[in-house]
């Protein structure tokens, strides 16, 4: 029986406009509709910044009442109409005065999908509020009828004068545009571990409401052991500096998206750990993992001493490539899509590694799936550049910001050569996280050289945020005068 499937961005135009929603539609768009839908064949139907809320209302209607199995991926910001004090969706025309006649008040998609049958509707979505619907929320979770699976989360409010981006849904797509679509709730999970670590520097407060079946209930919250809340639980950054270091801008960052570099004096309570490379400075000690959820999300560190320098750290294995179950923290590439059982799921193997303190382990299996995966696809493949953000998440939570920075930009670097363009989501994310992995790291030398790399990638990538490129040429000059 065909699917359907309903994708619905919209956000206000000007100055109410609190998430850029419609930027996720190419990436959702390109994923096969047989993979949106889960069924051989499937109808798509896209919304893209909708002006009435009628024209809404009809396209649900019409795929509410189709027979086959309906997703739905609703990416823009909620808001409170003044009078009912009821969420309501925000769409082109949508103010603060307004929302009650211009927006799409969220009780007709439960009134629309109530009559589905049980086990055939699923809906996807990241959706973004202001400060009075965030605490409406927060005692009033959004639920979407009984019959009906609800993934996905509710940011809080992005500061001010900052457009958000939904991070959740463009993971969610770029992991169906590798040609597989795992179960759904693993689908949400591998989204959320992907970018817990982006909204976290990004946004740093309150944790995003999630919402997962089976966890309290369709529509109900996930537990807080989400990814989302492990570093964003308290406004501060994963790895805080110790006594006398000098980030400016604590807790995280000074400025949207970046981190300034400076030269934090060494920790002398801090034993240094194994050098990543020749002359490198001691670095403070990471503080241990963040700790994980119960389901098997993708792990938190690699060893102190893993090399820092150059491309895969892998070593040899015999498994074969298996696709992506949970995994780290904001990787927008994608694994293998061959079927794999529970017992050689590698994602979880990492996980349970990381659990026991097994970091030596956990960067190892990484190593060697990179490994086959180069051996089976070639190099530049996603599968081989899933295997590299692997890594780099990996480092970057056990507080190696050197090598998880030395990996992002070659994964960027092998993007580009791949002939990805330079505005495309997972090259920018790729340089972004660069970035902000630049700004921790404390060795002055190191920073200077990576800092170099990093300025002539920006040259080519500029990215979405403005002064990207300002930001690194300032902080490499301020280095210069260090040294």
């Amino acid at each position: 029986m065909p699917g359907t499937v309903l994708l619905l961005a919209a956000s206000p135009v000007g100055k109410g406009c609190l998430v850029d929603a419609a930027s996720v539609l190419p990436v959702l768009a390109a994923v096969a509709p047989s993979v949106l839908s889960g069924t051989e064949t499937a109808n798509v139907v896209e919304l893209a910044d909708p002006l009435e809320p009628q024209a809404v209302l009809t396209r649900l209607r019409a795929a509410a009442t189709s027979p086959g199995p309906l997703t739905m991926f609703v990416t823009g910001q909620l808001q409170l109409d003044r009078r009912q004090r009821l969420p309501h969706l925000a769409l082109a025309r949508t103010t603060p005065a307004t929302v009650r006649y211009t927006a799409f008040p969220w009780h007709w998609v439960t009134e629309e999908l109530r009559l589905r049958p049980p086990g055939l509707t699923s809906v996807f979505v990241d959706l973004h509020t202001d400060a009075d619907t965030w605490t409406h929320l927060a005692g009033r979770p959004l639920a979407v009828g009984p019959a009906t699976a609800l993934y996905g989360r509710v940011a809080p409010p992005p500061p001010r004068r900052t457009v958000a981006q939904p991070t959740y849904m463009r993971a969610v797509a770029t992991i169906l545009r590798s040609g597989h679509r795992p179960p759904l709730l693993q689908l949400h999970q591998q989204a959320l571990t992907r970018t817990s670590g982006e909204d976290a520097a990004a946004r740093p407060g309150a944790a995003d409401l999630l919402f997962a079946p089976g966890q309290g209930g369709p529509g109900a919250p996930a537990p807080a052991a989400a990814p989302a809340a492990v570093v964003a639980e308290t406004g501060a950054p994963p790895f805080p500096p110790g006594p006398g270091q000098s980030w400016a801008g604590q807790p995280w960052p000074p400025a949207p998206a970046f981190t300034t570099v400076t030269s934090p004096p060494p920790l002398p309570q801090a034993p240094p750990p194994a050098p990543p490379a020749p002359f490198a400075s001691p670095a403070p000690q990471a503080p241990p993992p963040a700790p994980l959820p119960s389901a098997p999300l993708t792990p938190h560190g690699p060893p102190p001493g893993a090399p820092s320098r150059g491309e895969p750290s892998a070593s040899p294995g015999s498994h074969q490539p298996v696709p992506p179950r949970p995994m780290a923290v904001a990787i927008p590439g994608q694994a293998s899509p061959q079927e794999s059982s529970p017992s050689s799921d590698p994602h979880g193997e990492i996980t349970a590694a990381v659990r026991a303190g097994r970091h030596g382990e956990a960067v190892g299996l990484a190593g060697r799936r990179e490994e086959e995966a180069l051996r089976a696809y070639g190099p530049g493949s996603e599968q081989v550049l899933h295997w590299m953000e692997v890594r780099a998440d990996l480092a970057m939570l056990a507080g190696d910001p050197e090598r998880s920075c030395r990996i992002w930009l070659a994964v960027a670097v092998a993007r580009l050569d791949a002939g990805q363009a330079a505005d495309a989501p997972e090259v920018e994310s790729a340089v972004d996280r660069a970035h902000h992995q630049w700004g921790r790291v404390d060795d002055p030398a190191r920073a200077r050289e990576l800092g170099a790399e990093l300025a002539r990638l920006r040259l080519r990538v500029p990215g979405r945020r403005e002064g990207a490129l300002d930001h690194v040429q300032e902080q490499l000059r301020q280095l210069q005068t260090q040294a």
